[in-house]
């Protein structure tokens, strides 16, 4: 499940840099390495944490790439695990210090959660976002005044408004990048028609995804209103995947003060089929132009 590749219990080749970009994947793919040359070693969590003063949790967040990396701590555990060449110890460090290294969203740390903060760094590595929203318009598909609008019904304070605003139009970036992810969007014909802020607002924001719609990496769906029951039913959700061969798909799935990152084989093909049948029951991507300017006008 990581971007570092494994080895046999003998070692002795120093861990390949993951071909995924990012802090946040270069921690799930040493994590995940780490708990490969544990288990190789067979050592158990409470061991392992033992060794470095931390709890068998810790050692599973640390695994799992959700939390950053000591190098005192990584060089502790490679003495454990047996891993005694010193080029290998060094890679392992030095991949361990670029995955310490900040993003360019660490300048809104004072705003974000962590739960979310790991949704950004797994978002900006993405080779490909898949997403269905019902409520609102994607994050990434938002126009700075329906950002602007959508924050203000949870925030209050202008000035951080309009950081998390900033922060948002920030994230989009990621579109038009070179060698920026594929995404695929199925949105609910209820959110494209939602007024938040009076139909001005709405006008604009359908013709920001008329726009985005003719992007070569973004392919947009609707799913209308008339549409009876869908795969999609049980609500909002994104599947991340990565370039690194070995790095999982990923299932995010935001609650109002946490969320869930799925990673399991089952559940990741579960959401992967799910929107493999909504994709063939709404709308298909060629009428998404259509629609959009169809419920423009009607605005």
């Amino acid at each position: 499940m990581n971007a570092v590749p494994s080895h046999d219990a003998a070692g002795g080749a120093a861990p390949a840099r993951p071909t995924a970009t990012g802090p946040t994947v270069l921690r799930i793919g040493l994590g995940g390495e780490l708990r490969r040359r544990r288990e190789a070693a067979g050592v158990t969590r409470e061991a392992a944490g033992e060794a470095i003063r931390a709890s068998p949790a810790k050692i599973s967040r640390l695994e799992l790439g959700r939390v950053g990396f000591k190098e005192r701590d990584i060089a502790d555990l490679l003495t454990l695990y047996g891993v005694v060449d010193a080029g290998e110890r060094d890679e392992f460090l030095t991949l361990a210090r670029q995955a310490n290294a900040p993003g360019w969203w660490h300048r809104y740390a004072d705003l974000l959660p962590n739960w979310f903060e790991t949704y950004i760094g797994l978002e900006q590595a993405a080779s490909v976002i898949r997403t269905y929203e019902v409520q609102f318009i994607p994050g990434l598909l938002q126009t700075r005044d329906y950002a602007r609008a959508v924050t203000r019904l949870a925030y209050n304070d202008e000035e951080e408004i309009e950081r998390r605003v900033e922060l948002r139009v920030r994230r989009q970036e990621v579109l038009t990048t070179t060698g920026g992810p594929t995404l695929w969007a199925v949105i609910d014909e209820a959110a494209l028609r939602r007024s938040l802020a009076g139909p001005a607002l709405a006008r604009d924001q359908l013709t920001h995804l008329l726009e985005v719609n003719d992007l070569p990496n973004v392919a947009l769906q609707v799913a209308p209103l008339d549409f009876g029951g869908h795969a999609a039913a049980g609500g909002p959700f994104v599947i991340l995947r990565f370039a690194a061969p070995d790095l999982p798909d990923i299932v995010y799935l935001e609650q109002l003060t946490s969320a869930l990152y799925l990673d399991k084989r089952a559940d990741v093909e579960h959401y992967a089929a799910v929107m493999d049948r909504l994709c063939a029951q709404v709308q298909p991507p060629e009428r998404t132009a259509d629609i959009l300017a169809g419920i423009r006008a009607a605005l």
